[in-house]
């Protein structure tokens, strides 16, 4: 493909919902495995939707790592390329997040400034209703190989990462980032003590005509 211009990697969805958090965590684990010249950015971009108009509009390319529904089998690993990815970033979305990424692009094409190539590596979820849950095993066994896939993806563009010897928190003298993976998981109770489904002391035991417990 060539050498191109400004590269955003952009990871998305929702740390709080289980396996939603899978794009926001792949972009960490790249920016934890590479450094990258100063043409590429490597983006969280969590939910913030049209917030993120500006860095698409000034990307030439983008990559966005998400978990989407295909309709496949959990844990699946899906490329969309170019001018399919708005379409499955909105047939089936999960969350807000999604729709609001649509209008992204969307928007970036009304103002004339969508990014040349894109791509979408995305996961097939298995648990998204798990609030405060981490990833499953079954979707946090595709980080690497989604991150595999967006490094062979830069590199058609003549982007050329360099493997990190040390954590970028290390590197730039800094203390461990708060919402790491393994500071989030190691810092939350387990589900027995912090039930994220719904927590029957809070329920009533017999439904009367306002709900409670007769």
């Amino acid at each position: 493909m060539g050498q191109a211009g400004h590269i955003l990697v952009l990871g998305i969805g929702n740390l709080l919902w289980a396996d939603e958090g899978f794009g926001v965590r792949a972009v960490e684990y790249l920016q934890r495995s590479y450094r990258f010249p100063e043409e590429v950015t490597v983006l969280d971009g969590g939910t913030q939707g049209l917030n993120l108009v500006g860095p698409v509009r000034e990307a030439d390319v983008l990559v966005v790592l998400d978990a989407v529904d295909f309709g496949s089998a959990p844990g699946t690993l899906h490329r969309v390329r170019d001018e399919e990815v708005p379409q499955f970033l909105g047939a089936k979305k999960m969350s807000l997040h999604q729709t609001g990424f649509q209008e992204v692009l969307a928007t970036a094409e009304l103002l004339g400034d969508p990014p040349g190539s894109m791509l979408l590596v995305g996961v097939q979820p298995e648990v998204l209703e798990d609030y405060g849950g981490s990833l499953t095993d079954t979707v946090a066994a595709q980080l690497e190989p989604a991150v595999v896939e967006a490094v062979e993806y830069l590199r058609a563009f003549g982007v050329e990462p360099l493997p990190r010897s040390a954590e970028p928190e290390e590197e730039a003298g800094k203390p461990a980032a708060a919402l790491a993976r393994s500071a989030y998981e190691e810092g939350r109770p387990g589900p027995e003590e912090a039930c994220r489904f719904g927590d029957a002391r809070f329920l009533p035991l017999t439904g009367g005509p306002n709900g409670a417990a007769e």
